[in-house]
């Protein structure tokens, strides 16, 4: 008889009641005459429970013989049991192997390594002598690598960073740990760029991780022009050069950029790659190049007019323009275009000034479509704004409010549409300011501060979040365009505070110092600047006295500049940027008019168009060109797939 029934049931409270005056001993804990009545629990008045008389749900099993369960998992049992068996790990208790890596000794238990690892299972279950060694040597393994995998067998948690990555990867390869090949293979896509594309395409191919090589590889061939700028591309074996220049997919303007690259590539070492060069011209598309660059540039070059299979490979090209009636009978490799798969990309127009104030909208370009398109605008409002896109993250940097000038930073995530403010600020107010990107680092180079003009330059690291100063310009420089080609950054123009500049200065991070090279046939201040075709764009901006149309290209190969057409308008505060192959000049001031109109550069007809207008009029708007997330910083996982 329990309590509950006592209470409620008036027969049961009276026999109850009499039970409690005929005993003499009171149980204080139970509360009744002890030992206590046995328990019943569910329906006492015979009707069949759930479970009952055979049922799915019945068992036999539940309190007092009747078929009432409980299933119960635990999800703290797994974390604790590991916690527990890593603490008996780290005081080295009931470890019976120690593996010998390198310098380090490491204590373990052999069923754990067993269960988390096929290759400690097989060493440890076989026949092999290890199997009764309690010290076991492991060779050709980084010693931190091994640590820290271990480490995982016991926490189910792993830091995958720069730092590291290149030794995990092998190392686990080696103990056959599936899950930190890939999520090692995913950290290392979400930091590709051009400049170590190549580098991770090789290192996916000597691991076998076939879909980290298969996106890297898209990735050279998508981003081949910028690719071929690289230091990385210079040192590629003839083999792999040769897989990818013989890509269909690969994404040059014209087949004078493959030329180029290769010839850049055998020149870096003429001596040893010169044996090369018609094993790799042969996957040049020669026959489809123009005539005037076929006769002019190539039968010109001194290499190819050395070697009898080059000179075959021109002659096959220059029959194949000249006989257009038997080209039918002449298609082949080489004579097939290729057909590039180019990646979505989208520009993005931030901030600027707009009737009589500076702005905070954010307008987004879909080349697709034509469409532009409202997004989340920043917190501040920002005039002479610096944009640049690191990490796949658009920054802006400084600027004016229409009353203050800005040393704050936001940062825009285009997968969540939000800017984020939690950037460290530049240790100087900044607007008319020249931002890019070198190396993995955000530059902010000159400006104004609202006293004097600027020559010094500052660099950002997004892992530390932090701006260092690093060596400053030879000139103050303020409405400066900034750009990188081959591994350095180049400060275009501007002004010094009293004219609009000419000259132009270019930074090696290797030496840290600034040196000037040719100067632009035009002063410009306020100009637009971006690195197309391998060459560095100079468009529009002001002189002493005038908007300008014009534009001027730089050739680093032989250090001068040289005329374009002119854009269709005057533009001073220009945005100028390359979106999927093709050059646009967004926005700026005429003299008369903020503009919101746009215009592309085709440079087959050497000719401006205009294409579409923004939804707002921006003067000294910053523009940044995203592609498809690749998230920074490292990797955290811990089975649940946790990013920071």
């Amino acid at each position: 008889m329990d309590k509950f029934c006592a209470i409620t049931c008036p027969v049961c409270e009276v026999f109850f009641n009499s039970c409690v005056k005929k005993t003499s001993k009171i149980d204080s804990v139970w509360g009744w005459a002890s030992p206590p009545l046995r328990l019943q629990l569910g329906n006492t008045r015979g009707h069949k429970r759930m479970g009952e008389g055979g049922s799915p749900g019945g068992g036999g099993s539940g309190v007092g013989g009747g078929g009432a369960r409980l299933s119960h998992t635990s999800e703290k049992h797994p974390r604790s049991i590991l916690g527990e068996l890593s603490a008996l790990r780290r005081h080295r208790e009931l470890c019976d192997v120690v593996l010998n890596v390198a310098n380090r000794k490491l204590f373990a238990h052999r069923v754990i390594l067993s269960a988390c690892s096929p290759y400690f299972r097989a060493m440890f279950t076989g026949e092999l002598a290890e199997s009764r060694a309690t010290e076991v040597t492991i060779r050709d393994v980084d010693e931190h690598a091994m640590e820290q995998l271990i480490e995982f067998c016991y926490t189910a948690h792993i830091v995958v960073e720069e730092s590291n990555v290149q030794a995990l990867l092998p190392a686990a390869c080696l103990l056959q740990l599936q899950e930190i090949q890939e999520v090692c293979c995913e950290f290392l896509k979400r930091q590709l760029d051009c400049s170590n594309c190549l580098g991770i395409r090789a290192f996916a191919d000597t691991h076998s991780c076939r879909d980290l090589l298969r996106i890297a590889d898209k990735f050279t061939q998508q981003n081949f022009p910028e690719v071929m700028e690289s230091e990385e591309f210079l040192l590629l074996p003839a083999a792999q050069l040769i897989d990818i220049v013989s890509s269909d997919e690969l994404n040059v303007r014209s087949e004078e950029q493959t030329f180029q690259a290769v010839m850049s590539w055998v020149k870096y070492n003429v001596a040893e790659r010169r044996q090369h060069l018609a094993q790799v011209l042969q996957h040049v598309r020669l026959p489809l190049l123009s005539p005037k660059f076929l006769v002019g540039t190539v039968s010109a070059e001194l290499l190819i007019r050395a070697d009898d299979a080059c000179r075959d490979l021109l002659d096959e090209a220059k029959n194949y323009l000249l006989l257009p009636q038997e080209r039918p009978l002449m298609q082949g490799p080489r004579t097939r275009p290729r057909k590039p798969t180019r990646r979505g990309e989208v520009l993005f127009a931030v901030g600027g000034w707009c009737s009589g104030d500076a702005i905070a909208s954010v307008e987004r370009f879909e080349p697709a479509s034509g469409d532009w398109k409202m997004v989340a605008p920043m917190s501040k409002r920002r005039c002479g704004v610096g944009v640049a896109v690191l990490h796949d993250l658009l920054y802006a940097v400084g600027g004016h409010d229409g009353q203050s000038y800005l040393n704050s930073i936001e940062r825009y995530d285009p997968q969540t549409n939000q800017w984020c403010g939690a950037v460290a600020p530049t240790s100087s107010c900044r607007t008319s300011v020249g931002v890019a990107v070198l190396e993995g680092a955000l530059y902010a180079v000159g400006g104004q501060d609202g006293v004097q003009c600027l020559n010094h330059v500052e660099r950002y690291d997004p892992k530390e979040n932090r701006w260092t100063k690093v060596a400053a310009m030879t000139t103050r420089r303020l409405g400066v365009a900034v750009a990188v080609l081959g591994g350095y950054l180049y400060a275009v123009g501007g002004s010094d505070g009293q004219s609009p500049l000419n000259t132009v200065e270019r930074y090696d991070p290797r030496a840290n110092k600034w040196t000037a090279v040719a100067a632009m046939s035009t002063r410009r201040k306020h100009l637009g600047c971006a690195v197309f075709d391998g060459q560095i764009y100079a468009v529009g901006g002001r002189d002493d006295c005038t908007e300008l149309s014009s534009a001027e290209r730089y050739e680093p190969s032989t250090d001068t500049w040289s005329p374009v057409v002119a854009m269709t308008s005057r533009r001073s505060g220009v945005g100028l940027a390359v979106v999927n192959g093709q050059l646009y000049a967004v926005g700026g001031f005429d003299g008369t008019a903020y503009l919101k109109s746009i215009e592309v550069y085709d440079p087959e007809s050497n000719q401006w168009r205009l294409c579409g207008a923004m939804n707002y009029r921006r003067l000294g708007g910053g523009v940044g060109v995203m592609r498809a997330p690749h998230h920074d910083n490292h990797y955290i996982w811990n089975r649940k797939d946790s990013v920071v």
